[in-house]
C-alpha cells in the first residue's frame, strides 16, 4: 500500500513537471518581440526628450503608447508573477498541487530574465523620479537572482525541487558511478579517481574563499569530465571495453560524469553553500520588497493621472 502511494506520488510530481516545463518557444517569442521593438525603436530610445515628443513613433513607443503601454502591462504581470514562487515555496506542503518547486523556480527564473528587460523598454529607456528607484532595485533583485540561482543547484535537490538528505546524495552518486563503470569499461577505482577533483572543500571559510572554491571546482569539473573521455577512447584490454563509443553513448557518459562530479561538489561544500544561501537571502528580500512598492506606487499614480488609454 505505502509503495502504491509513493508510487502514486511519484507520477503526479511527472506530471506536474511536464504540465510547468517552461515553454522555450513563448520565452523566445517574448524576447524577439523586444529585440525587435528595440531594434526599429533605437534612434527614438537614443533621441533626448525634446526631440522624442515629435518623434513620428513617439505615439507607439511612449510609456502609454500603443506599443509601450502593453508592455507596461506585461512588465507588470512578470514582476507579480515572480512573487508566486515565493509563496509556493513559503507554503509547498498546501500547494504541492500547483507542481513541483524545481518547475516552478524555472518559470520563475525565466520571468525574472525578461521582466527588467520589459520593464525598460515600457519606460523608453528612461528612468528618473521613482521608476527610477523601482528599476534600480529590480536590476537590483534580477543580479542577485543570478548569484541565487548558481547557489541553488549547488545544492543537491530531488526532481520535485526538495533538497536531497546526505544518504540520497550519497546513494544517488553510487548509483551514477555504477551505470558509468558498465558503460565506459573502466574499473569504478578508475572513474572515481578521475571525477574527483584534487581540490578538497567543506571547511568552514569565508565568503570570498567559498564562492573561489565553487568556481575553481567547476572548471576543475570540466577538465576532468575530458579526462574521462579521453580514456574512453584508449586503447584497453578490458572484456567489453569499448574504443570508439558512438556519440549517444558519448553524450550519455558525459551526463553522467557530470552529475556525478555536481553531486560530489554539493555534498562537500554543502555547508558553505547553505551558509552562503542564508546571506544571499538576507540581501534578496529587501531589493525585492523595495521593488514591489516602488512599481505598485507607479502603477497608482499612473491610473490616478489618468496616463492610461482613452
Amino acid at each position: 500500500m505505502a509503495q502504491a502511494r509513493a508510487q502514486t506520488r511519484d507520477e503526479r510530481t511527472f506530471q506536474g513537471v511536464r504540465a510547468l516545463r517552461v515553454r522555450p518557444l513563448l520565452v523566445a517569442l517574448i524576447a524577439l518581440t523586444l529585440v525587435g521593438v528595440n531594434a526599429a525603436g533605437a534612434h527614438y530610445y537614443l533621441a533626448p526628450f525634446a526631440v522624442r515628443v515629435r518623434h513620428p513613433l513617439h505615439a507607439w513607443l511612449r510609456p502609454t503608447g500603443l506599443i509601450g503601454q502593453p508592455l507596461g502591462f506585461l512588465a507588470l504581470g512578470l514582476f507579480l508573477f515572480l512573487w508566486l514562487y515565493p509563496i509556493r515555496k513559503a507554503y509547498g506542503s498546501a500547494l504541492h498541487i500547483t507542481g513541483p518547486l524545481s518547475a516552478w523556480l524555472r518559470w520563475h527564473v525565466a520571468a525574472g530574465l525578461l521582466a527588467p528587460w520589459v520593464a525598460a523598454t515600457h519606460a523608453g529607456w528612461r528612468f528618473s523620479g521613482l521608476i527610477g528607484l523601482g528599476y534600480g532595485a529590480m536590476f537590483t533583485v534580477f543580479l542577485s537572482g543570478l548569484v541565487g540561482r548558481y547557489l541553488y543547484v549547488r545544492i543537491p535537490r530531488r526532481i520535485d525541487g526538495l533538497e536531497m538528505s546526505r544518504d540520497e546524495a550519497s546513494s544517488e552518486r553510487e548509483r551514477i558511478l555504477f551505470e558509468l563503470t558498465a558503460a565506459t569499461g573502466l574499473p569504478p577505482e578508475q572513474v572515481r579517481t578521475v571525477l574527483t577533483p584534487a581540490m578538497r572543500g567543506g571547511q568552514r571559510v569565508g565568503l570570498a574563499a567559498s564562492i573561489k572554491m565553487m568556481i575553481t571546482d567547476d572548471l576543475s569539473r570540466r577538465r576532468a569530465a575530458r579526462r574521462l573521455v579521453r580514456l574512453m577512447h584508449q586503447p584497453r584490454n578490458a572484456p567489453g571495453a569499448s574504443v570508439s563509443p558512438d556519440r549517444d553513448a558519448l553524450k550519455r557518459v558525459l551526463a553522467l560524469a557530470r552529475r556525478e562530479m555536481a553531486l560530489s561538489q554539493q555534498m562537500r561544500m554543502l555547508d558553505a553553500t547553505h551558509r552562503l544561501f542564508s546571506y544571499w537571502h538576507a540581501a534578496h528580500k529587501p531589493f525585492a520588497i523595495t521593488a514591489l512598492l516602488a512599481v505598485v506606487a507607479h502603477v497608482a499614480v499612473a491610473v490616478a493621472l489618468g496616463a492610461v488609454w482613452r
